[in-house]
């Protein structure tokens, strides 16, 4: 039997700040809004640490450096917008190369009326970080795996 077996892999990285703050994305994805860590789809011929790089610089317009790898996906999901693609992601501990100067918003999806914006982003505490933050279920998961990492507090 034939199958057509389709991955979309996506890379995301986990930057926490010296006030033990985690950032976090706000975003608006084909009408559905979402709560994520920053990253996105891996390009075809790219590294997943490469395409981490150019996710952060293309979103906030900085270069990070990636610490270390944290977590894969270690089970089965299929894309929200696609059920016939499975989501692999990976995600990696990363800082800033220098202090962040993007903007960063308060309020979760505090998007500016009619500026067409599609993602914002905003810093949380660690200690008001629950899986229920995060809209998808590897996002969950990582939440509950940074919590029980005893560095974070």
């Amino acid at each position: 039997m034939a199958s057509s077996c389709k991955f979309n892999v996506r890379v995301y990285g986990i930057c926490i700040n010296h006030q033990q703050e985690i950032l976090l994305a706000d975003e608006r994805i084909h009408g559905m809004y979402i709560t994520k860590l920053p990253g996105g789809g891996l390009e075809f011929g790219e590294g997943t640490i490469d395409c981490l790089k150019r996710e952060f610089i293309e979103e906030c317009g900085q270069a990070v450096k990636v610490i270390c790898h944290f977590y894969t996906t270690d089970f089965f999901v299929p894309s929200a917008f696609n059920p016939e693609s499975q989501v692999i992601s990976i995600y990696y501990l990363v800082e800033f190369e220098e202090t962040p100067r993007f903007e960063t918003k308060q309020q979760q999806f505090d998007f500016l009326p009619g500026s067409g914006d599609v993602f914002v982003f905003r810093w949380v505490p660690l200690n008001q970080l629950t899986s229920a933050t995060f809209t998808f279920p590897i996002d969950k998961r990582v939440a509950e795996l940074l919590l029980d990492f005893p560095l974070w507090f």
